[in-house]
């Protein structure tokens, strides 16, 4: 029937020119997208700079012409660029960061949802902006629960770019290169998850006995089993992007293995045991780290170098503790850009970039 084909994105830049206007006019630019020192209620966007947000299309509304859509081209262009030059800005909070290239990566979603984009050209994009979106997540600290990244939202925006890239996966147009490496990072970002697994395991067996998606499987057993020196190990081998995939769920990892422990040695006098011990156990970044992890499980601590399981005092109330897993993950992209890991232009299969001893 006329009318119903989809559009065919025209546009070359990151940001239409006319929201470029539209938003300088609202006063609705980020700080991100206008030109250094050009501030204040005069504004102007940065071509350069500027990346078309994310705007949720309305019931009964037409879709955008053309020339509002950018090409799949366009927006693995726009993708680095937020890989490349948003998600390793210093001057501002991480938090601020993962807010707006979270935005704009819907945006990208959107764009390629509207023109019906298929195919190895909209996986590739796909896939480079899931990377970006694990990675700018998980280098979230505790302090981003309020802010302009709502853990919560974040999430669901994870699970929604799986969703799009594992869709087009599925429509079998390829080879897709990368694609039992994302498989893997769907499970370990699922990790423990009965449905996730379920998923992975109807996958086709030549999948399946790729190195990376054998490996996620072998870490989620790990997890479901409880065998934290196992799990642990395997942490500390895991590339940057599957370590940013997994990030989330450390901090109950290392809870469960806590109490493990509790539960073996917990004496009424209290059995002491070397937080060396524990960092090296839990694949801690240090002493500190161990000393707060314990306390704050209600472990009181001996000497300062030990803590003490007594008896009725381990207590899981509230969330685990959010390291700060230099050692499991930061440590790992070593002398790569995100650019590169995102973008593919490294090789990080069975590599372990960790520096730190074990």
């Amino acid at each position: 029937m006329p009318g119903c084909e989809l559009p065919v994105g025209t546009c070359p830049d990151m940001c239409p020119a006319a929201e470029r206007t539209q938003r300088e006019r609202e006063r609705r630019l980020h700080r991100f997208e206008v030109a250094p020192g050009n501030c204040g209620d005069r504004a102007r966007a940065d071509p350069q700079r500027a990346v078309k947000e994310y705007s949720r299309p309305a019931a009964g509304k037409p879709r955008p012409p053309p020339s509002q859509l950018r090409p799949p081209p366009v927006l693995l262009t726009t993708v680095r660029y937020l890989a490349s030059e948003v998600a390793e800005r210093l001057d501002a909070s991480r938090a601020e960061v993962a807010g707006f290239v979270a935005d704009r990566l819907r945006a990208v979603r959107l764009d390629l949802a509207l023109q019906g984009a298929d195919g190895t050209e909209a996986v590739a994009v796909l896939e480079a902006a899931l990377a970006t979106l694990l990675a700018v997540v998980a280098r979230l600290g505790p302090d981003s629960a309020r802010g302009p990244a709502d853990p919560a939202l974040l999430q669901a925006q994870v699970q929604e770019s799986f969703g799009s890239l594992r869709r087009c996966y599925a429509r079998g147009a390829g080879p897709h290169p990368r694609q039992a490496a994302f498989q893997g990072l769907f499970l370990l970002y699922n990790l423990g998850s009965t449905a996730a697994l379920h998923e992975v395991l109807q996958l086709p067996a030549a999948l399946r006995a790729c190195p990376s998606l054998r490996r996620a499987l072998a870490v989620d057993a790990a997890f479901r089993e409880g065998n934290a020196a196992r799990l642990f190990r395997l942490l500390r081998t895991l590339p940057y992007l599957q370590s940013c995939a997994v990030r989330c769920h450390v901090g109950h990892a290392r809870r469960g293995a806590l109490a493990r422990l509790a539960r073996a040695l917990s004496t009424p006098k209290g059995q002491a045991l070397p937080l060396s011990f524990v960092v090296r156990l839990l694949a801690l970044d240090g002493l500190e780290e161990a000393r707060d992890l314990c306390q704050a499980h209600g472990l009181p601590m001996h000497a300062e170098e030990s803590v003490v399981f007594l008896r009725g005092r381990f207590t899981e109330e509230g969330l685990p503790p959010a390291g700060t897993c230099g050692l499991l993950v930061g440590s790992k992209l070593g002398e790569h850009t995100l650019e590169e890991v995102v973008m593919a232009e490294e090789e990080d299969e069975g590599v372990d970039r960790s520096k730190h001893p074990t």
